[in-house]
């Protein structure tokens, strides 16, 4: 394969669009930074307690609207989306900004709290946009690949100008047909990196609060921070110009083999399913489902099997639409359970700047930074065991969701009766669970109800919180 070749491969790579997602992602987040900023904005523009909740309101509006995105990705391409985010989270928070500053004359109370409404609902295009490129690309692999990629929106680490850059490389490409053994290599990669990623921001975060930096150093940190976000376009460029050319070792069924042979596989594979079945590995199961659905297809052909097709509605797994989902027991107890348990991180993190200058703590943002970088890995680590939960021992991915919500509720009753160093676990563990949240219960739509109308039932999800 001669180089304009690879290059081309390399901009249609799956791996590619993932890490311009993870990008993408990083730009996003600033809403989860309104516990730092609102008492800023209260010292400067004169606030009392009641405005300052008005503007979280509307900062959590912005960020629960998303069905108008979602809808757009049913119509437009990828980069449309992203591209009106960046406007939108250009000029809301840029106008937040000059007015915090008094570069702008003070603006009313409701003209900021727009602003910061459309700041805020600018991200929700960046995370839809991302979310479905990366599970259109990897669907064997949504846990991991919603862990990764909402985990880099909780750091918040990237400019805007960033998703402008690589808003045309973000769009499904067909991933599904290119699965790899090296998949599970280039996951592990990643988890390295973001794992060293969050302790070296938790590093330079006590650097920091211990000494004062002078710009010098405060230059070279940055420069290794922007080292460790670029680090993972290494995974795209080995697999592309310096890797074999390897066959693709994962067979899948295409779109048209899907339409014909869905049902009547299941079926057979019901009738002919042993112990032995169950033994096999994930290749060889493949292997044998692409076999027996060769020779039914074969059968039906010859006139010696009857094809029966369903008349009722799609089976868990298969794709629904939004209003065949919303009558499923399924989807509401997924619903509600989102309802109760991220509404309670959410309000920690709106208040957690003035929760900690009212128990005397002079730096308040050092634990809203905290809780972000918790909260990032909580949401690479809610998809990574998530998915362990799922592949390896077989329980439903809803279990994972049930454990992180009993630990929530713990450290909030820790902080309730004002137990020791509160606000420390408080910042650690609601960052953690909060963070696990999102990356579990996107994957486990995504596997209930397929993924024709994915969009459409996270961000009927996202408006509950």
């Amino acid at each position: 394969m001669g180089l304009h070749e690879k290059t081309k491969t390399f901009f249609n790579n799956r791996w590619l669009v993932f890490v311009a997602s993870m990008w993408v992602q990083s730009c996003s987040g600033l809403g989860y930074l309104f516990g730092s900023i609102s008492p800023v904005i209260k010292k400067s523009m004169g606030y009392n307690q009641r405005q300052i909740a008005m503007l979280g309101v509307a900062k959590d509006i912005g960020d629960a609207i998303g069905f108008i995105p979602g809808s757009l990705c049913e119509i437009a391409p990828i980069w449309v989306v992203l591209f009106i985010g960046a406007v939108q989270n250009f000029v809301g928070y840029g106008l937040v900004w000059l007015t915090t500053t008094h570069t702008l004359p003070e603006l009313p109370l409701w003209v900021l709290c727009v602003c910061i409404f459309v700041g805020t609902n600018g991200e929700t295009y960046f995370n839809t946009g991302a979310l479905v490129s990366g599970v259109q690309n990897f669907p064997k692999n949504r846990g991991p690949v919603v862990g990764i990629s909402k985990g880099f929106a909780g750091l918040s680490v990237g400019p805007t100008i960033v998703v402008l850059s690589v808003m045309f490389m973000v769009r499904p490409v067909g991933g599904h047909r290119q699965g790899r053994e090296s998949d599970d290599t280039s996951f592990v990669f990643l988890y390295s990196v973001c794992l060293i990623l969050a302790a070296y921001l938790l590093g330079v975060l006590i650097l920091q609060d211990l000494i004062v930096l002078n710009q010098t150093t405060v230059t070279l940190l940055t420069v290794g921070l922007l080292i460790l976000v670029l680090l993972p376009i290494a995974i795209p460029v080995y697999l592309v110009f310096f890797s074999e050319n390897l066959p693709e070792e994962r067979l899948l069924l295409n779109e048209d083999e899907k339409k014909d042979g869905n049902e009547m596989i299941m079926s057979e594979m019901e009738d002919e399913k042993t112990s032995e079945v169950d033994l096999l590995s994930a290749y060889e199961r493949q292997k044998r489902i692409s076999h027996l659905q060769a020779r039914l297809v074969q059968a039906a052909a010859d006139g010696a099997v009857r094809v029966k097709r369903r008349k009722k509605g799609p089976r868990r797994g298969e794709d629904f639409t939004l209003m065949q989902a919303l009558v499923k027991a399924d989807f509401l107890l997924m619903f509600f359970s989102l309802v109760l348990a991220s509404g309670s991180g959410l309000t920690i993190i709106d208040n957690l700047g003035q929760m900690c200058q009212s128990l005397g703590y002079e730096n308040p943002h050092i634990f809203v930074s905290i809780i972000s970088i918790w909260n990032f890995l909580g949401r690479v680590g809610g998809g990574y065991f998530s998915e362990i939960i799922v592949r390896k021992y077989a329980y439903p991915r809803p279990i994972a969701m049930g454990v992180v919500q009993v630990v929530m509720a713990g450290s909030l009753f820790y902080y309730a009766i004002g137990a020791p160093g509160a606000i420390y676990i408080v910042s650690v563990v609601i960052g953690l669970c909060y963070g696990a949240h999102w990356a579990i219960f996107p994957s486990t739509a995504s596997e209930l109800f397929g993924l024709k109308s994915f969009v459409e039932f996270m961000t009927m999800k996202q408006r509950s919180k």
